[in-house]
């Protein structure tokens, strides 16, 4: 395959820098940029189309970036190293390899409902939040605990902003996340994919929740809603939960991170999920 360089801020150079700080940019590209062994690798063989590899065009590949080079069906770009070092956000030097993938469609039917993933069902739903980081981090606790999939509501961060995708260390590309408008596009695609004989549970986080999450029956189909980081959940949400849970904690802190709490309601309904079966 034949490898453009590029070593000048040219055109294509400039699309992809303000993609690091425009989502709007992303949109109308229909691609992100992704840093990093482990992302890359797994976006890869997870099936993610990577339109574009760009690499150091002042030093040869290591076997890792060789074989990606070789095998990906991809646009090869050879990069002069202080360009691709700004693309990297790096300041000890350009990393090896950047992906540029495409953007998934916002489909709620990438989250599996229907069918035999109904038994063990657990969606996340993270409502408005503000902060990029801890989308990303969510999302790595939400694959590390066995949820189903992550949906990210209304006026949000960008699930693909880079401190996301650098958040998330990977499990974006295994964990089905998708952008909704509201909660009404939720709970129509619940509405319309659950079974009638086993209902989805809407089990809503707050520190104020008459229920503490480890008396909570977590093990069969939820759907777990995690408020914004500032004003928790919506009123829309709040009504619609079956249940509000809250984390019994000590000591002077009133409240968790929203996606430190969302965590550890996680791991309490993967443990009651273990010692169920």
């Amino acid at each position: 395959m034949a490898v453009r360089r590029i070593t000048t801020r040219n055109a294509a150079f400039q699309q992809w820098q303000a993609q690091l700080t425009n989502r709007t940019k992303r949109q109308r590209a229909g691609e992100f940029l992704v840093q990093g062994v482990r992302p890359i690798s797994l976006a890869v063989e997870r099936g993610w189309r990577v339109r574009t590899l760009l690499h150091d065009a002042d030093r040869p590949p290591t076997g890792w970036a060789g074989r990606l080079l070789a095998e990906v069906p991809a646009e090869r770009v050879a990069m002069a190293p202080e360009l691709l070092a700004e693309l990297g956000e790096k300041d000890a030097g350009p990393p090896e390899l950047i992906a540029v993938a495409e953007l998934p469609p916002d489909d709620l039917s990438r989250i599996p409902l229907a069918g035999p993933a109904a038994e063990s069902f657990l969606g996340v739903v993270f409502d408005r939040p503000t902060s990029p980081g801890n989308i990303g981090s969510l999302i790595r606790s939400a694959d590390a605990f066995g949820a189903s999939g992550l949906v990210v509501t209304g006026h949000a961060a960008d699930v693909y902003d880079p401190k996301s995708v650098r958040a998330s260390t990977g499990s974006l590309f295994a964990l089905p996340v998708v952008r909704a408008p509201g909660h009404r596009e939720v709970l129509d695609w619940l509405a319309g994919s659950a079974p009638a004989d086993r209902p989805v549970t809407v089990v809503g986080t707050d520190e104020s929740g008459t229920v503490p999450v480890d008396a909570c029956d977590l093990t069969g189909p939820v759907l777990l809603l995690v408020g914004n980081e500032t004003r928790g959940l919506s009123a829309a949400w709040r009504d619609r939960c079956d249940v509000l849970v809250s984390i019994p904690m000590t000591g002077s802190a009133s409240s968790l991170n929203a996606a430190n709490a969302a965590s550890v309601v996680l791991y309490e309904a993967a443990r009651q999920r273990r010692a169920a079966r």
